[in-house]
């Protein structure tokens, strides 16, 4: 492929079309809530998703993010972003020459005993080269796109008129928080010495996990924009599908801790989980890869979590309203309270049933987007909520890793699974671990 990202010409023509199509739905949604306007929102989505593949970069990547957060977006457009998949096509051989010799040297590949020509993966900001060290060392080598830090930029305007669009469908959630958490979290990406700083965070938070797998970074071969790591050997997950329920409940368990020890230990959650970022081992034990999109949480967003939960339990309505300000909502109705731990009793469901279950146990296909319309739609005629910025990366997990499960038809006690990460909890012992563990990564 030509290094069309190298090319001003091929940049601003993919944006055109991108700006087009964008610019084109706002318009169009305008009209058909101001002017009765008929609009075929199947179609334009189709488009908006035909326009957005095709362009690597923090446009994608906020897309993806966007397809994963509750009515930011019309439910159409939703579902046609969900689908992107960071699979662009990679950049041909003479970036990658390029790309290495800034970063490395003009001498670079003679600090290899290997370097694949062709990428083992290519995402919506990289792509990665599977190479040999000279010592042996198996290493996988992340190079960033050209002109990334430019386009985001370029790509937070875009994002604005895409949030624009969302606001005025439909007003019940307030974008503001969300935009500025996309926002910071992307130019966070675009930062790989600080990637290489979140790996050592996990890498420490998970010692302790025999069957959850950090890779280690090689310093001497990564910069601002190139992260060299030893290669983790792994098959897809979704290869696991057919193998028996006792090896799916594991890897599902395995995969629960692996996100939220970190979060319920650590106030740290790994904020992209979606099925490129793992891989499993021939034993069925988990490789975490990608640790761009880290998520530190105060301690008492975290406290917030688990005293939601335990409010539920309880049927203890004073509880919730703690618990919600702990989070960071504020100028909560009662009724708006009411309606929220609604929400938030479908989300928590399977955490609060103490018996071996399918995640979707019980629930009709379509249930959670009913329920979703239902509550959202309520707090619209209350006068709207603004979710605190924190949310957004907090419901990626959340949906992310219950894709899997989904796809793993695992069946296991997720309560005791749960309350096995959160006994004991006290949120002035997890500031302390927190603060020593970003502060032995370099992160304080």
């Amino acid at each position: 492929m030509a290094d069309e990202g190298d090319s001003l010409g091929g940049r601003l023509g993919r944006y055109a079309r991108v700006g087009a199509s964008v610019g084109g739905l706002a318009a169009r949604l305008a009209g058909e809530r101001y002017l009765g306007l008929s609009l075929d929102r199947d179609r334009h989505a189709t488009e908006l998703k035909v326009a957005l593949g095709g362009l690597k970069g923090p446009l994608m990547k906020a897309a993806q993010l966007l397809a994963t957060i509750p009515d930011a977006l019309p439910p159409e457009y939703a579902r046609e972003l969900a689908q992107l998949q960071a699979n662009a096509p990679a950049m041909g051989w003479a970036f990658v020459r390029r790309r290495m010799a800034t970063e490395l040297g003009p001498d670079w590949q003679a600090k290899f005993a290997r370097f694949d020509k062709e990428a083992s993966f290519a995402a919506s900001l990289g792509q990665v080269h599977h190479a040999v060290l000279l010592g042996g060392q198996e290493a996988a080598v992340k190079l960033q796109y050209p002109d990334m830090s430019a386009a985001l930029e370029a790509d937070l305007n875009q994002l604005k008129l895409v949030f624009a669009i969302g606001q005025r469908f439909d007003p019940a959630i307030r974008t503001d928080e969300i935009h500025a958490e996309i926002t910071s979290r992307l130019r966070e990406e675009l930062d790989y010495r600080r990637e290489a700083r979140h790996v050592a965070l996990y890498r420490h938070m998970l010692r302790q996990e025999a069957r959850i797998h950090v890779p280690e970074v090689v310093a001497g071969y990564s910069t601002d924009r190139l992260l060299t790591m030893n290669w983790l050997a792994g098959e897809p997950l979704l290869n696991w599908k057919a193998r028996s329920q006792e090896e799916r409940n594991a890897l599902a368990a395995d995969m629960f801790r692996a996100w939220y020890i970190p979060f319920y230990s650590y106030g740290v959650i790994h904020g992209d989980p979606h099925l490129g970022n793992y891989s499993v081992r021939a034993d069925g034990s988990v490789n975490l890869m990608d640790f761009g999109c880290v998520r530190i949480f105060p301690p008492r967003f975290v406290r917030g979590s688990i005293e939601l939960y335990r409010a539920l339990m309880a049927d203890d309505l004073d509880r919730a309203v703690a618990a919600y300000e702990d989070w960071g909502f504020s100028g909560l109705s009662r009724d708006m309270i009411v309606i929220l731990n609604r929400w938030a009793a479908f989300l928590y469901g399977p955490l609060m049933d103490d018996r071996e279950r399918r995640l979707t146990e019980g629930v009709a296909e379509g249930f959670g987007r009913d329920t979703a319309q239902k509550v959202f739609g309520e707090l619209r005629r209350l006068g709207g909520v603004r979710p605190p910025r924190e949310f957004v990366f907090m419901d990626r997990a959340a949906v992310g890793l219950g894709s899997v499960f989904i796809h793993l038809r695992a069946s296991i006690n997720w309560h005791r699974l749960f309350e096995s990460l959160i006994d004991g909890f006290d949120v002035d012992a997890l500031a302390l671990r927190q603060q020593e563990a970003l502060t032995e990564a370099g992160l304080s």
